[in-house]
């Protein structure tokens, strides 16, 4: 074998390393998604629901069928989870003037109590985490990362 093919195999063996890494990431990542946390109010969410119950808070009268095109998911799943909130009290539904199809979607006083505490929970997750990673990274390597990342999520998106 000559040096080049050599050379070859050892990228194709670090390709498959990284991508290796990445995996583990995403699956590790994703099961995180899942595990109901108490963002400090006795309540307990999992990431899904507290991201969704935020991100009403933060655009209220918001419907299902916007949702679930930013958020890149059926109709459906959207409507799952938002009955979860809706019958847990952090969000209420309402019938919009002159179209009865279209439902509005805002968070009781409740839902905006935990999405308060939930930004908060995540401003000091994500601090926690930065300090950790700043043992074995600079700050450009993060930074870099979160740009790395960004340009990802846009791939994904012409996808």
């Amino acid at each position: 074998m000559d040096k080049s093919a050599a050379s070859m195999g050892d990228i194709a063996q670090q390709i498959i390393k990284d991508a290796d890494i990445l995996y583990e990431f995403v699956l590790k990542y994703s099961a995180s998604m899942y595990i109901p946390i108490d963002y400090g109010t006795g309540d307990k969410l999992n990431m899904i629901e507290a991201h969704l119950l935020t991100y009403i808070d933060e655009h209220p009268g918001i419907t299902g069928t916007e949702l679930a095109k930013l958020w890149n998911r059926t109709k459906g799943a959207i409507s799952q989870q938002v009955k979860k909130l809706v019958s847990r009290g952090y969000v209420r539904r309402e019938k919009q003037d002159g179209n009865a199809k279209n439902i509005l979607l805002y968070v009781t006083e409740k839902g905006g109590k935990i999405s308060l505490a939930h930004k908060m929970h995540d401003v000091v997750d994500i601090t926690q985490t930065l300090q950790i990673l700043s043992r074995t990274c600079t700050v450009d390597e993060i930074m870099a990362f979160y740009k790395v990342v960004s340009s990802y999520v846009s791939i994904l998106d012409e996808e």
